[in-house]
């Protein structure tokens, strides 16, 4: 009887310890395959670094755009809280300008720009850049089993190559300030700019809600058409589903 129930304790305590080996096992399963984080969106503040005061004075203070990005997240099979991420995106900024066109039509070198503030000016004036960007991020989760409900951070590098730029100048003004005319006059080129893009990042932040910043390795114009201008974007990251 005793050798039964010694048995029979045994097989209990088998069947136990199985079931936490394949519940654990299957929540960890279900940690790894699950998509986490694979739709950002991001609203920037932009600034330029490495202008030169001739150019920066002419430089609002608020830039803003928006970066948007799809994502497929893979955790490390040993440690779900850390994983590697890598998509695809639309990566935008934006300049803006009191007093001053950025000539990037003119064609010649170097890149114009042109003060205005003793002559007919644009009320509101910008610079704006579209990149298609492929961005690969190192991800830590703390609680990955409740992503939403999680202490985040992410540090990665992306690469883009530009879609576009252009300015746009609205209501033309005289020296004054009068008015003289509601057109808008958009130019496109991307003949001045470094269509390569290769910026460091990162983000921290709880749940959906992160901050980031992306810094520019490379120059925003080619070499020789203008000064050794990078993009610092810090701004604030929506992720999830």
């Amino acid at each position: 009887m005793r050798k039964l129930s010694l048995g029979l304790f045994a097989l209990i305590t088998s069947v136990a310890a199985f079931s936490q080996t394949t519940d654990t096992k299957t929540k960890t399963s279900e940690i790894i395959s699950r998509a986490g984080d694979h739709f950002m969106i991001q609203i920037a503040q932009n600034s330029w670094q490495g202008t030169p005061d001739s150019i920066d004075s002419h430089i609002k203070g608020f830039n803003r755009s928006g970066n948007v990005y799809l994502m497929l997240n893979k955790p490390f099979k040993g440690d779900p809280r850390f994983a590697a991420a890598f998509g695809i995106g639309i990566g935008t900024s934006a300049i803006y300008f009191k007093k001053m066109n950025v000539n990037i039509g003119a064609g010649s070198s170097p890149l114009p720009f042109v003060a205005t503030d003793s002559s007919n000016h644009y009320k509101k004036y910008k610079l704006a850049m579209t990149y298609a960007e492929i961005p690969v991020e190192f991800r830590y989760t703390a609680n990955p089993a409740t992503p939403n409900k999680s202490l985040k951070a992410a540090i990665g590098l992306k690469i883009g190559t530009m879609l576009g730029a252009h300015t746009k100048g609205k209501n033309l003004q005289s020296k004054t300030g009068t008015a003289i005319s509601s057109t808008t006059d958009k130019v496109s080129s991307t003949s001045y700019f470094n269509t390569t893009r290769l910026s460091a990042t990162a983000r921290v932040g709880y749940g959906v809600f992160s901050l980031f910043g992306s810094y520019g390795l490379t120059p925003v114009f080619k070499d020789g058409v203008a000064e050794n201008i990078k993009l610092l974007q810090v701004g604030l990251t929506i992720s999830g589903l």
